[in-house]
């Protein structure tokens, strides 16, 4: 895992980029509380309190969701993706594989692009266009490019989603859950490792930040050799999107019950944690991010809470 100082850089780079964003695109979904007419059956008419969220395509949560019941939904939710993504791999379902990103990307495009536009009715309609040759180029043509710019954008926009669904204490909960398995998936089944050479390989996709880069001995090999040759060493450098998501619906969270400066601080703990993993980091090893993440964001919320 231990790279480059530049490279380095670039992903720290592109983390914090992304968990700011996410801040944004969570708060420009700030929940709004109507008071509507309703009609009851004996004829007489209540006001009730309707909390909207205006996330566009049908996003919005169910109404008076419980956080403990939304928590285990999360969590199901998740289980199911996990065994889901194993058994399309045993199958080699690529087709369905990259078919599922392509939609997953376009709607978390279209709510991080929704919430950049001005507010007017076919703003979600604009959005979607302009997200669907974005996935296209970047599920079906690979271009690194494409790539790293559409995953800043998607993972604000799969907040955003998540976000209404949890109050603080669960965010903490779901993140100790996340990084006790990200431990178990690195470290005891190797499983985070094959699904990531899978997804590479195989689906020609990658569902995190991807940086290809080569080390200085081998860029001074293909001076000499004049050109790059089918043996040239290509390293990749990558971070896994849960790794990336997870902090931003804490910090956004905690953005929108306490300020929005408590939450960039559980942002700012969330990328020095990085940062300590990829200074601690031996070249060639995997290691899981999302305790050390989670670490930071603790101690991030904890100093918050004091300030």
């Amino acid at each position: 895992m231990k790279h480059s100082l530049t490279i380095t850089l670039i992903l720290l780079g592109m983390f914090l980029l992304t968990q700011l964003i996410g801040l944004g695109v969570v708060a420009s979904y700030a929940p709004h509380i109507e008071q509507v007419v309703m009609f009851n059956e004996d004829n007489t008419t209540t006001l009730e309190n309707i909390t909207t969220y205006n996330l566009p395509y049908g996003m919005d949560p169910p109404q008076d969701i419980e956080p403990k019941s939304s928590l285990l939904s999360i969590i199901i939710a998740l289980v199911i993706a996990i065994i889901l993504m194993i058994l399309l791999m045993r199958f080699n379902a690529e087709k369905f594989l990259r078919i599922w990103f392509f939609l997953v990307v376009i709607i978390a495009l279209g709510i991080t692009l929704t919430a950049a536009l001005p507010k007017f009715t076919a703003a979600s309609f604009i959005a979607i266009l302009v997200a669907l040759p974005l996935a296209y180029f970047k599920v079906f043509k690979r271009n690194i490019l494409i790539h790293n710019l559409t995953e800043i954008m998607i993972y604000p926009g799969i907040a955003a989603i998540f976000v209404p669904l949890v109050t603080i204490t669960t965010a903490i909960v779901l993140l100790i859950l996340i990084s006790l398995y990200d431990m178990y998936a690195v470290w005891h089944t190797g499983f985070m490792q094959k699904m990531a050479r899978y997804q590479i390989k195989t689906l020609k996709i990658f569902s995190g930040f991807f940086i290809p880069y080569m080390n200085s001995k081998d860029k001074a090999g293909i001076k000499k050799q004049g050109g790059i040759k089918k043996s040239a060493k290509v390293s990749v450098a990558i971070l896994g999107g849960g790794d990336v998501v997870f902090p931003i619906i804490l910090a956004s969270t905690v953005m929108q019950q306490l300020s929005f400066w408590h939450g960039f601080i559980v942002s700012i703990g969330a990328t020095l944690a990085l940062a300590v993993l990829f200074y601690m980091s031996e070249k060639g090893k995997f290691y899981p991010a999302m305790p050390f993440i989670s670490i930071g964001c603790f101690l991030a919320l904890g100093i918050a809470y004091l300030i």
